[in-house]
């Protein structure tokens, strides 16, 4: 048994819908790119010990993060994700219906580059990055506009199996400029914490 399966010993996935999700979005052609539980847990955490109730979430796949958010937000919390498919909207729709928190969670459909500017002038809690890679520098960006001092930035993926190190491909080389403008951004303090046993990473920022 190696750390990352200690970890993943103390919290046994005996949850059914959790569990049920990811298989049943692989049924439907999307890919198993959904985040882990310890990511889930982490994202809980912060939304408890923050007291966020508005949250923008960049990415939505079949609504496996959503769910795991929407669980802690306080009564009057409500999530705003957005997602590029359309299939995979419907399904994040679908499933956050059968998890009870479809009047909670709204789910917009399009590019986020391109919804994003409808957002201008709000203001969110917390705001959960993990949609396609290659533009998370630009979502920094929008991430910084429409925050609050205190609140909470999170990016999945930051470390990309080390694809940050080498930046092979645009993907790692826009994580390497996204990784560095949060650790040098003034604005922020930051953390980045290991995750998938030390092939990945989530960055953590608090905006002061």
């Amino acid at each position: 048994m190696n750390l990352g399966e200690y970890a993943d010993s103390l919290y046994p996935a005996n949850d059914p819908l959790l569990t049920r999700l990811p298989d049943e979005a692989q049924s439907e052609g999307l890919p198993a790119i959904h985040i882990p539980d310890e990511v889930g847990r982490l994202l809980q955490a912060l939304i408890v010990s923050s007291g966020a109730k508005r949250v923008l979430e960049l990415g939505t796949l079949f609504g496996y993060s959503s769910i795991w958010m929407a669980r802690v937000l306080p009564a009057d919390g409500s999530i705003l994700s957005l997602e590029f498919s359309e299939k995979h909207a419907e399904l994040s729709r679908r499933n956050l219906t059968t998890a009870g928190f479809a009047d909670r969670v709204e789910v917009r459909v399009g590019a986020a580059l391109d919804t994003l500017p409808a957002l201008e002038g709000s203001r969110f809690d917390l705001i959960f990055i993990d949609a396609d890679k290659v533009n998370y520098p630009k979502y920094l960006d929008w991430a910084l506009k429409l925050s609050h001092p205190g609140t909470l930035i999170v990016a999945d993926n930051t470390w990309r199996n080390g694809d940050v190190l080498n930046q092979a491909d645009e993907n790692g080389a826009a994580m390497g400029e996204f990784n560095g403008r949060v650790a040098s951004n003034l604005r922020l303090v930051s953390t980045i914490i290991p995750t998938r046993s030390g092939g990945d990473a989530v960055m953590v920022a608090a905006v002061r």
